[in-house]
């Protein structure tokens, strides 16, 4: 007589290739969302990092800052590269990082009128999404993931840069 299997040792094999699925389901759901996280502040962060980190062949010099509306700011520029030409007036975005009467060191867009701030600055300023998407994905990473460890390093990442934006800008 063969002995009659026990329903909870039948059912284990088959919770645990359940359990094993969810964990994996989670770990790729998290995974994609974090990640998705990370290439839109890098997306977004992009737009204006470009101009101002990859300044060769593009037109430098300063704006002096004379009128803000409430999107953006006006005022003429000044050349400071070989081959860049003055402008009677050039736009730069009205933000907390630009002030009426300042004058400020600029990257002109190519084809166009408008500038985006130069220098370390610039640079810092332009990556601010990115601080923000880290300290976002962060929690992601914590919480989906279960990776702690790399989620403080993300969010201190984050922080530092925000933190470095705040003080240089």
């Amino acid at each position: 007589m063969i002995p009659a299997m026990s329903s909870r040792a039948s059912a284990t094999p088959s919770r645990r290739a359940s359990g094993v699925a969810l964990r994996f389901g989670r770990l790729a759901a998290m995974g994609t969302v974090a990640a998705l996280i990370l290439i839109a502040g890098v997306w977004a962060s992009w737009g204006s990092a470009q101009h101002v980190m990859l300044t060769k062949g593009r037109e430098r010099g300063t704006i002096q800052v004379t009128r803000c509306g409430a999107d953006t700011c006006t005022g003429p520029y000044t050349p400071v590269s070989v081959g860049s030409t003055a402008r009677k007036s050039v736009v730069i975005e009205h933000t907390v990082a630009v002030r009426k009467g300042r004058t400020y060191d600029v990257v002109v867009k190519p084809g166009s009128d408008d500038v985006v701030r130069s220098g370390p600055a610039g640079i810092l300023y332009a990556w601010v999404p990115m601080g923000g998407a880290l300290l976002l994905a962060s929690v992601v990473v914590a919480g989906g993931l279960r990776r702690t460890r790399m989620a403080w390093v993300m969010a201190g990442s984050g922080v530092a840069l925000l933190t470095a934006t705040f003080v240089v800008v």
